[in-house]
């Protein structure tokens, strides 16, 4: 019995969008920008069809939008699981890399060489994130056998779960691209779970993504 996950990426925010952009954890709760909820509109356009049973999103806005959206176009209620908020940044939420790298030097040199199990500075790493959030997975899995469910999440939740569920070492989650707006698709059955597609964006025709 297999059930089908649509792992999706929440949709833009300012902070997505500034140039550079600037570093996004829990403790950043800003709403989808214009082009965000185009993003998210373009999702659930893409999964009208889909045979969705339910949708469970970060508790953070921009993904309780996007999943929003996405149950709306399902006649369902998103519902909020904890494990799914995005990673606790600690220092470094809201700066953007060189900001990190000219006030903290020797964190930053640690973190880029093992970037899957140190921690962004007083906060978590992918493998810390990872953790919590395949647990989560895998009891919305269970909850749902068979079917087809949604999940609005982030960037570094994504890449993170990814990198499990590929098999690679959590310091290679960095290197998973991940686009607002970006869909995933994954089978758990008895063997586990099988990434069929990563970050299709082909449902956003054009719209800007980063």
């Amino acid at each position: 019995m297999t059930t089908r996950v649509y792992l999706v990426r929440h949709g833009s925010t300012a902070a997505n969008r500034d140039v550079p952009y600037r570093l996004q954890g829990r403790g950043s709760d800003l709403p989808l920008d214009e082009m965000g909820r185009s993003q998210a509109l373009a999702a659930a356009r893409a999964l009208e069809k889909a045979p969705i049973v339910a949708v469970y999103t970060s508790p953070l806005r921009r993904a309780r939008e996007t999943g929003c959206a996405i149950a709306r176009g399902a006649g369902l209620e998103p519902i909020e699981i904890a494990e799914l908020i995005e990673a606790d940044l600690g220092r470094w939420e809201g700066l953007t890399w060189d900001e990190v790298k000219e006030r903290y030097p020797g964190e930053f040199d640690r973190f880029m060489a093992n970037p899957g199990t140190v921690p962004y500075l007083e906060g978590e790493s992918f493998e810390d994130v990872r953790r919590r959030a395949v647990g989560a997975i895998e009891r919305l899995v269970a909850a749902h056998p068979g079917r087809v469910i949604v999940v609005a999440a982030h960037n570094v939740v994504n890449r993170a779960l990814l990198a499990g569920w590929l098999g690679l070492p959590i310091d290679r989650a960095r290197s998973i691209r991940q686009a607002n707006g970006g869909i995933n698709i994954v089978e758990y059955d008895e063997r586990g779970a099988n990434v069929v597609m990563m970050n299709s964006i082909l449902h956003l025709n054009g719209i800007e993504s980063r």
